[in-house]
């Protein structure tokens, strides 16, 4: 195959795997229940063969597994933004959840599909626990470095404290979004975000 051909033929794949991602996000956000698509139903939608799709994804888990994936990157990338050090914390810390929740709502068919394949799909159970597992690691090793500063109080157990504010973070938002048309996310973020500074990175310390 000569390189134009070459770089032709991974366009067209390229193209493909994107059109089958929009479409699984596409039925998602119409209200389908993930456990309940087949890939025969995704690809009818998407109008390819099953040989196409097995050609770019291992499985039903595999194509949702790597939209999450996408969508996680873009967390990462504000969460890599987060520096507890200048402006008040409190603060920033309610921009940054805003952002989390503005891309919440706006990936909410994918992130409810992965809440829900979590619970009986090893697969998707392992990514989305690993997805968490990675903000809890980032946020314990700010959490002891600002103690090592002497800015976060010395008796608080970071690993406890991340544990909670992550994965209950992580909840609360889901829930928050099921129940609230988008007219309480910024009260919701500012109440989150003083949670986080005030309940852990600025506790005060015991007397």
């Amino acid at each position: 195959m000569t390189r134009p051909q070459a770089d032709h033929h991974a366009a067209r794949s390229a193209a493909t795997r994107a059109h089958l991602l929009s479409t699984l996000v596409r039925l998602l956000d119409a209200g389908e229940s993930f456990s309940e698509l087949s890939i025969q139903r995704i690809i009818e939608e998407a109008e390819v063969s099953r040989a196409t799709f097995y050609a770019h994804f291992r499985s039903k888990s595999d194509i949702l597994i790597r939209l999450a994936d996408d969508l996680r990157e873009s967390l990462l990338a504000l969460a890599r933004q987060w520096d507890p050090a200048g402006e008040e914390g409190a603060d920033r810390f309610a921009r940054f959840f805003g952002e989390v929740i503005a891309i919440h709502r706006a990936h909410q068919g994918v992130l409810t599909a992965v809440r829900e394949a979590a619970s009986y799909d090893p697969a998707v159970g392992d990514f989305y626990t690993a997805d968490l597992e990675g903000f809890d690691e980032a946020v314990v090793a700010t959490l002891l470095s600002e103690q090592a500063a002497g800015s976060t109080a010395a008796d608080l157990d970071a690993v406890a404290a991340s544990r909670i504010i992550v994965w209950g973070g992580n909840q609360a938002i889901a829930h928050h979004i099921s129940v609230d048309d988008g007219s309480g996310d910024a009260v919701f973020a500012r109440e989150l975000a003083r949670i986080w500074w005030y309940g852990a990175y600025r506790r005060p310390a015991e007397s």
